[in-house]
C-alpha cells in the first residue's frame, strides 16, 4: 500500500520550504555573517543550527518529499519550545514583550502542521513503506 502526494500538495510543501528559507535568511543569517567576536554563547549555537535549517530548506524546493524530515523537525522543536518554555511562562503570568514576540514567531508552526502529509510520514519513516507521487 503506497501513499500518493498530489501535485498541489507538493507545491504547498515547496511554499513552506521557501517560507523557512526566506524567514531564516532574513532573521538569522545577518547574525551569522556579522557578529561581535567574543565568547561563544548558546545564541551562536542556535544561530548556526537555524542557518543550517534555512540552507537545507532550499533543498526542499527541489526535493519536497525527500526533505520532509526537515519540516517534521521544525514542527517538533517548535512544539517542544512552546510546551516546555512558553506554556509555563504563560501559565505563570510571566510573559514579557520580548518573550511574547519570540513565541509569536514560533507559533507560525501551526501553519505547517496541516500541510505535512502525516500519513506519508508515518508510512515512510515509521512503517517503512515507499510512497508514490501523483502526476495530476
Amino acid at each position: 500500500m503506497s501513499t500518493e502526494l498530489s501535485v498541489p500538495r507538493l507545491y504547498a510543501l515547496r511554499f513552506f520550504y521557501l517560507v523557512v528559507a526566506v524567514g531564516l535568511a532574513i532573521v538569522v543569517w545577518p547574525n551569522v555573517v556579522s557578529h561581535d567576536i567574543g565568547p561563544l554563547t548558546g545564541a551562536a549555537t542556535a544561530n548556526s543550527l537555524l542557518a543550517a535549517i534555512g540552507l537545507l530548506a532550499l533543498l526542499g524546493l527541489r526535493h519536497p518529499v525527500k526533505m520532509l524530515p526537515l519540516l517534521v523537525f521544525e514542527v517538533v522543536w517548535k512544539a517542544i519550545y512552546l510546551a516546555f518554555y512558553a506554556l509555563p511562562l504563560w501559565r505563570g503570568g510571566q510573559l514579557d514583550e520580548a518573550s511574547l514576540a519570540n513565541i509569536q514567531s514560533v507559533l507560525v508552526v501551526v501553519l505547517f502542521v496541516p500541510m505535512i502529509p502525516w500519513r506519508h510520514v508515518v508510512k515512510t519513516y515509521l512503517v517503512g513503506q515507499d510512497a508514490q507521487v501523483r502526476s495530476s
